[in-house]
């Protein structure tokens, strides 16, 4: 390819690489357009992978009593200091031994960074992140949660535990229902 150094030569591969953007953009404004509706269609539409972060939250037996044993190993994990656990011993009327009894799991959704360093500490299988992300409030001290003393059901969408709607690439829902 010969350099072509001349005043109209330049010019000419300016006006070829400004046309080849123009291109580029004339292409993107005349096709057509999808907008997914939200938070209008959020419960027909919006897919949230199983693996996404959003919040922790506590597992429960089957009678709905926590797992937790307040080993505070979640609380040594996290890097930021977003758990803070109060516990004390008592004796348990069935053996006899002391027990660390849990008081209060406190959990600091606004300065916590989803890094699951609390998780894969947890020798109990105790706590789990969901993909609840819908955490937006007014006020910051709405996101400190007291895990034990809430059930989490599920969250806001329909099915959000399991990715909410079904995932289909290149097709948005567009109507409002």
């Amino acid at each position: 390819m010969e350099q072509n150094n001349s005043y109209f030569g330049e010019l000419a591969d300016g006006i070829k690489t400004l046309a080849t953007g123009l291109k580029v953009t004339l292409k993107e404004y005349f096709s057509p357009k999808s907008t997914e509706q939200y938070p209008e269609n959020r419960k027909t539409t919006l897919h949230v992978a199983k693996r996404h972060r959003g919040r922790l939250v506590f597992k429960r037996n089957e009678d709905g009593s926590y797992k937790c044993t307040a080993c505070t190993l979640c609380e040594k994990a996290c890097p930021n200091g977003t758990i803070k656990i109060t516990s004390e011993m008592r004796e348990d009327p069935d053996t006899g031994k002391k027990k660390r009894h849990l008081i209060d799991y406190r959990y600091d959704l606004g300065d916590c960074m989803f890094c699951q360093l609390c998780t894969n500490a947890c020798n109990f299988d105790a706590i789990e992140f969901t993909n609840d992300f819908e955490n937006a409030v007014f006020d910051r001290d709405a996101l400190v949660l007291h895990l034990d003393k809430e059930v989490y059901d599920g969250g806001s969408l329909p099915q959000l535990i399991d990715g909410g709607a079904p995932l289909t690439i290149g097709k948005f829902n567009t109507k409002t229902k």
